[in-house]
């Protein structure tokens, strides 16, 4: 025990030292160490026993004394290795666990801002649409239509009253959209009478596909804007929606105003460039890049966009006829 101390902080001493040296010096304490200690237990034997003639077996002696410090020296290496890796192993998890909680704040930072980008994209719609409609009401009453404007202070109440109600990250039913788009036109169809025609193609299994909210009413309202109100006859939006290998198509569409348009006008700040980025910012946020968005200019003048996201249904409706709650009658789908 005693010669193994000597062993082992001579161990420790070199052990930082490069491995040619290390084996080299181990293996030089070793053998001193073993010569001692043969020296020792033949002198020991010889005073035990009065047998001095074990000084011509010192070969024998000496392989068994380096054999046991030779055992010793491989234990040793082993348990500190084996301490280094458990150390090395605490500190990775240390390591891995700081990096993991990292991302997790990293994460949560990223769906706090995410959700920030998309509550903002989508509230920053409202005060166009609501000075709009209060232009129409304060036309109303100047004209004395004091029925037609109470009616449409009532739809626009009703309109944010299901903004308000209905968080703009969450996602519904298509059914559900076009009600909620519904109660948008109700109060364009106030302002602009019969020259606003609407042509609503949705399939069975479109209505139960999940959407963004208020997803479809800023192309609408561009429609709205840039095509309906600029011409005299008016026009008809469209909408058609179908789901074709799990993937939701929408295409909305208008007849124009009847002048034509060059579509890098239409991309511009001035044309409907607005609603459409903030449309796409929207699905870029909730979809990263799992979506589509394409504009088309028709031969009539009007545009038509075409949007894709991946079909989605919720727990109770995936696959399955619209309940009766989110079954919409052919009247809802017209103003």
């Amino acid at each position: 025990m005693i010669l193994t101390l000597f062993l082992y902080l001579g161990f420790m001493r070199i052990w930082h030292r490069p491995f040619i040296y290390r084996a080299t010096m181990g293996f030089i304490m070793v053998l001193v160490v073993s010569l001692i200690w043969t020296l020792f237990r033949i002198e020991a034997f010889i005073r035990l026993t009065e047998i001095s003639t074990e000084w011509s077996e010192f070969g024998g002696w000496q392989f068994a004394s380096l054999f046991i410090f030779l055992c010793w020296t491989g234990l040793f290496h082993g348990m500190r290795y084996n301490d280094l890796l458990q150390t090395e192993h605490r500190i990775m998890l240390k390591v891995e666990a700081e990096a993991r909680e990292e991302q997790m704040k990293r994460m949560h930072a990223q769906t706090i801002a995410r959700d920030a980008q998309i509550k903002m994209l989508r509230y920053q719609l409202n005060p166009h649409f609501l000075c709009n409609t209060l232009n129409a009401i304060s036309s109303l009453v100047e004209v004395n239509e004091s029925e037609k404007a109470q009616s449409m202070t009532v739809q626009l109440s009703r309109f944010l009253r299901h903004s308000l109600d209905n968080n703009p990250d969450t996602k519904l039913s298509l059914a559900n959209e076009v009600k909620a788009l519904n109660l948008y036109l109700e109060i364009e169809k106030t302002r602009f009478g019969d020259r606003l025609n609407l042509d609503f193609q949705i399939d069975q299994q479109a209505k139960l596909a999940m959407v963004p909210s208020l997803l479809l009413q800023p192309i609408i309202e561009n429609s709205m804007k840039h095509a309906i109100a600029q011409n005299e006859l008016g026009g008809t939006i469209s909408i058609q929606a179908k789901v074709v290998q799990q993937r939701l198509i929408m295409q909305l569409s208008d007849t124009g105003s009847g002048s034509k348009i060059g579509k890098s006008k239409i991309e511009s700040s001035k044309g409907r460039g607005v609603g459409l980025r903030n449309t796409n910012e929207r699905l870029k946020a909730l979809y990263e890049n799992d979506f589509t968005v394409n504009i088309d200019l028709l031969p009539s003048g009007g545009l038509r966009t075409t949007i894709e996201i991946p079909c989605e249904y919720n727990s109770t409706g995936s696959g399955y006829p619209v309940s009766s709650q989110e079954r919409l009658s052919e009247n809802e789908y017209k103003v």
